[in-house]
């Protein structure tokens, strides 16, 4: 693409080219290594991502695929299928994942949404009320202990100001409507935002229906001087059909179409989560301050999956009705000082966190006599445990007047227990636990070259535990738990540079540039996938490298550039066997060293040409590239290149207290066929989830201040 080319020319050139004066794009600050900081200072690949994206340029703020596309590194896959969640990635962590999310961390107001396995969701984040949303790569990431591959934060808007009420109507191709409300305000000692809304969409593909109401409400309440307490409380309701993945003859012939497994099973899921936490902050004097946060929640899912009968009627068999009721609570507690000193400014934090998990399991048949589709009878009853206990700590000390050291350490120790309650004839009592652990240190230097650029180097060990959803199954047809995998361990190392450049008001800019290296350990890959079961193993070890670099730019007083590029080299270092077919001895498949990881795309591209006043029209551009994904180990199968277009316009105006707006989209605007995401070694070979055509959103909004 010559046009992505020559603003890959121009990320590079403009800041070489620019003066030694500054203004920042955007007075923000970030938390995402646990000390309050700008950007530019944080020895860390940290990109933060504000309302107006979030919200703007008429995204209709279902998907965090929407917002998180100029962060170079971070691949959010829209699988359009709301049955499997989001496929969220951060420098090839996550990319294997067939659902939810994994080997990335993710914080709600500082209240995981990740499990303490390492399994994350992403149903229930409201867009509709985030006011940033901070996205951490690289060896900091390790501080957040488990399966910390990255992090990211989002950050629910808090009520200021007068009381204000406001509503969004978006309506879309196939069926897209997402209804919602949103109150907001404060009064002394108290903020308030409530908000409500509801998606549900026909979907893209047959078989592919689904609604999720979500509503969030944040309040912030003020005891004394130095004193403050938060409240957050979310709750979720979601149905979705599944249509499955297509194999590559099913994608050329008719990508809208849905493999006659999903019909006839009615591949389906339903979830319902609610959760509260609390976080108090609290100034001790002298520079030492204490925030503790605790939470609690509760998660129910039952999904129906297309396994065959004949695979279902085998009695060691768990079924194709999946039930998981599950209850989860932590807490964290964090001491932090901040002091001057004759050895310079000196910040420490400590703190400890526990997070615990118990999960009731269940199984049915997904068929009852000849009818197909229906729960049936029970082939799986066992309560499940896991839970964390983390203490840590971290180190930022201004050594000289251009010198920063930030160091850190976690120690994480996971445990996981199963109590068996389905015991019949063969199906035997499979309870049993396992406990990890390991110690994480990680450390960054950075150099201030001048005011506008600062240089740093960072490394860090990490490590990444089976979540129970690959413990869940065992090889050769066996039952209980998986308790023979071991953890993978990973040493990151990253080098960085960050500027910014300004010309007066005329022109502004910000840029980095990152170069990393991952080497893992223990890589935990696919052993087998049969019969609708995939069991994990521990193979040798993989290296993920890569270079990142992004650039933004505002040019007068309403145009904003954007660009970013990623270039990922993940492989496996070591070969190993793996199997599609029983019996596994007599079809064993040998992965050489050297294939690529499914699910990472060597080049990632994305640009942005926006104008966008305080008032009137605005509207933009936006391009997308990625290159080829492979689907499975063998590297036999990939989804094609692919480069897409979008547009949006849309005007806003402020009449007294109201504030309206309307805007519209279109993505996919030249109509291309491309596969959006890929199932990662798919048992079937159905691999490829493909992406919609040309779709349209209509967005139309309007607040009042009283």
């Amino acid at each position: 693409m010559k046009q992505l080319g020559v603003l890959a020319w121009v990320a590079f050139a403009l800041p070489a080219l620019a003066l030694a004066q500054t203004a920042a794009l955007e007075p923000v600050t970030v938390t995402a290594t646990r000390t309050e900081a700008a950007p530019f200072d944080v020895p860390a690949a940290v990109d933060v991502i504000g309302a107006e994206r979030i919200r703007g340029a008429g995204r209709p703020e279902v998907n965090l695929s929407e917002s998180v596309g100029l962060i170079p590194g971070v691949t959010a896959r829209d699988r359009q299928n709301y049955a499997q969640d989001l496929q969220l990635s951060i420098r090839g962590f996550g990319a294997r994942s067939t659902f939810g999310v994994r080997g990335v961390r993710l914080y709600v107001d500082g209240i995981p949404a990740t499990m303490p396995d390492g399994q994350g969701q992403l149903s229930h984040i409201d867009l509709a009320s985030a006011a940033r949303i901070e996205v951490l790569r690289g060896p900091f990431s390790v501080l957040y202990g488990n399966s910390s591959g990255g992090v990211v934060q989002v950050f629910t808007q808090q009520g200021e100001g007068a009381p204000m009420a406001a509503s969004t109507f978006t309506g879309g191709s196939d069926g897209l409507r997402r209804p919602g409300v949103r109150v907001s305000g404060s009064t002394p000692g108290l903020r308030y935002a409530v908000s409500a809304n509801r998606f549900e969409s026909q979907g893209w593909r047959d078989h592919s229906e689904a609604s999720r109401d979500v509503v969030n409400a944040r309040l912030d309440f003020e005891r004394g001087e130095g004193s403050e307490w938060t409240l957050v409380a979310n709750s979720l309701r979601m149905r979705a059909d599944d249509p499955l993945g297509l194999t590559r003859a099913q994608f050329e012939a008719a990508p809208r179409q849905v493999d006659a497994a999903a019909q006839q099973f009615d591949t389906r899921k339903t979830v319902q989560q609610d959760q509260i936490g609390i976080v108090h902050d609290r100034s001790l004097g002298a520079g030492q301050s204490l925030r503790v946060m605790v939470y609690a929640g509760q998660r129910a899912t039952t999904q129906f999956q297309s396994i065959p009968v004949a695979t279902q009627a085998n009695v060691l068999h768990p079924g194709g009705v999946i039930g998981l009721g599950r209850r989860y609570a932590g807490t964290d507690w964090r001491w932090t000082s901040r002091r001057t000193t004759a050895l310079g400014d000196i910040e420490w934090v400590a703190g400890i966190s526990y997070d615990m998990l118990i999960e009731h399991r269940q199984g049915w048949r997904n068929f009852a006599g000849a009818a197909l589709g229906v729960q049936g009878a029970l082939r799986r009853d066992e309560d499940n445990r896991v839970s964390n206990i983390d203490p840590y700590a971290q180190l930022v000390w201004k050594l000289a007047p251009r010198w920063t050291l930030t160091a850190g350490v976690r120690h994480s120790s996971v445990r996981f227990g199963s109590s068996d309650h389905f015991i019949s004839g063969a199906n035997g009592d499979d309870s049993g636990g396992v406990r990890y652990g390991a110690t994480l240190p990680v450390a960054a230097l950075m150099f201030a070259l001048s005011p506008d650029v600062h240089l740093y180097a960072s490394a860090g060990r990490g490590f990444e535990t089976p979540t129970f959803n690959e413990l869940a199954y065992r090889a050769g047809g066996l039952t209980g738990l998986n308790f023979t995998l071991k953890p993978s361990g990973s040493t990151n190392v990253e080098l960085g540079v960050k500027g910014r450049t300004a010309w007066g008001d005329a022109v502004r800019t910000e840029w980095n540039a990152t170069a990393f290296q991952t080497t893992t350990a223990n890589e935990l890959v696919t052993q087998t996938n049969i019969g609708g079961r995939s069991t994990f193993q521990n193979a040798g070890a993989t290296r993920r490298r890569g270079v990142e670099a992004s650039w933004t730019a505002l040019l007068g007083l309403a145009w904003r550039v954007q660009f970013a590029q990623a270039w990922l080299d993940a492989t496996y270092r070591d070969g190993f066997l793996t199997c599609a077919s029983t019996p596994c001895a007599a079809a064993a498949l040998p992965i050489p060293a050297g294939n690529r990881i499914p699910g990472t795309a060597h080049s990632a591209t994305a640009a942005e040409l926006a104008w966008q006043p305080d008032q009137g029209w605005r509207g933009g551009i936006e391009a997308r590239r990625s290159s080829e994904v492979f689907a499975n180990d063998a590297n036999t199968q990939a989804a094609p290149a692919f480069t897409t277009f979008a547009l949006n316009g849309g005007y806003v105006l402020d009449v007294q207290r109201w504030s309206l707006a309307a805007t519209a989209r279109i993505d996919n605007v030249f109509n291309r066929r491309y596969v959006g995401s890929v199932i990662v070694n798919e048992g079937n070979a159905r691999f490829f989830e493909p992406a919609p055509g040309r779709t349209w959103v209509v967005k139309l909004s309007a607040s009042y201040n009283f």
